[in-house]
């Protein structure tokens, strides 16, 4: 039946799309919390689950989503690799970078948290008393 198929299709690229948009937040979020300060500490969660994730390996419920649409919809499985290798290394970067691009997403993580608490420590009125 194509129908379902199609709705299982939707899913996969629902999931596809609010993974995308999570590991943007991931990387550029820390910047948002300069104009938006109380998402910082939902910046530090995703930051915090998209490392680990990463580092530590373990299952991203993004993921099984869209294993499961793709299983419904009569299509493979990403592959064990996961969403990352298959969608972004080697397509956004080369798979030798890989390491390079940890670096640097860190970095500007980083750098987004540091120019959070200078601009924080800026905006804070200085006692004279």
């Amino acid at each position: 039946m194509v129908f379902p198929a199609l709705i299982f299709r939707a899913i996969e690229t629902i999931a596809v799309t609010v993974h995308f948009a999570f590991i943007g937040y991931v990387v550029l979020g820390g910047f948002l919390a300069w104009h938006w300060r109380r998402t910082i500490v939902l910046h530090l969660f995703a930051v915090a689950w998209g490392f680990g994730s990463v580092l530590v390996g373990y299952d991203c419920p993004l993921t099984d989503l869209e294993n499961w649409a793709r299983g419904m919809a009569g299509g493979p499985p990403l592959p064990s690799s996961g969403f990352i290798a298959y969608y972004i290394t080697g397509v956004l970067y080369p798979v030798d970078a890989v390491n390079l691009v940890r670096l640097l997403v860190a970095a500007l993580v980083l750098v987004s948290w540091a120019g959070f608490v200078l601009r924080r420590r800026a905006a804070v009125p200085v006692s004279h008393s």
